[in-house]
């Protein structure tokens, strides 16, 4: 099964949870915005993703950050405490399409073929 992360509210996930729907694709809900996310998973996504991409910098939150908090997201560690501190800082969504594979953001194309 699918398992999708991100913030309920966001418009970048209501896109995908249509979709979905749509699509009558079966799948499992992580908000990280209320659940927190954890060292390990973070640890996954960023074998896959490079710390630049898994950090939403055009957000408000990373904006809010000071300068030498965003200066260190290139490092994997003070990005990853960064993430767990401010979840809203992860774009959105996160796909974990089960077997190793994941897809980080929207892209309706793509994920057409993936799934």
């Amino acid at each position: 099964m699918i398992k999708i992360y991100g913030i309920k509210n966001c418009d970048t996930m209501q896109k995908a949870f249509k979709w979905l729907a749509a699509k009558k694709i079966p799948y499992e809900f992580h908000n990280y915005k209320e659940s927190g996310i954890d060292k390990a998973t973070l640890q996954i996504w960023l074998e896959h993703f490079p710390t630049d991409k898994l950090i939403n910098t055009k957000g408000t939150t990373y904006r809010a950050l000071t300068d030498v908090e965003k200066a260190s997201i290139s490092s994997k560690v003070k990005a990853t405490t960064l993430m767990i501190r401010n979840p809203s800082l992860i774009k959105r969504p996160v796909w974990d399409l089960g077997q190793g594979k994941l897809f980080l953001g929207w892209d309706e194309k793509a994920l057409s073929a993936l799934i």
